[in-house]
């Protein structure tokens, strides 16, 4: 039944509708955003992936001497809106 999934005129029919719904002017505008966006997430995929490479590198080397290293304690933060004054805990 779906053999034939996308014939030429099955993509023909898919550009008319296209070209009905969203104009002549706005189609390439798309396109190009597209294209933008396909561009950005191709480099930030290749940087997290070099960036990925030292790190597993260098975690064979100093994995165990994490595991003994004990870590710092954070401090919670106070977020108080901007109309808010802060409340002091001294009374």
């Amino acid at each position: 039944m779906f053999r034939n999934g996308l014939e030429p005129w099955h993509i023909a029919i898919m550009v008319v509708v296209l070209v009905l719904l969203f104009g002549s002017k706005k189609l390439p505008e798309m396109a190009r955003g597209l294209g933008k966006s396909m561009r950005i997430l191709k480099a930030e995929t290749k940087a997290l992936r070099e960036d990925d490479a030292p790190a597993a590198e260098a975690q064979n080397g100093t994995a165990a001497s994490q595991a003994e290293a004990p870590r710092q304690a954070v401090e919670p933060t106070v977020i108080t809106k901007a109309t808010e004054t802060p409340k002091s805990t001294t009374a």
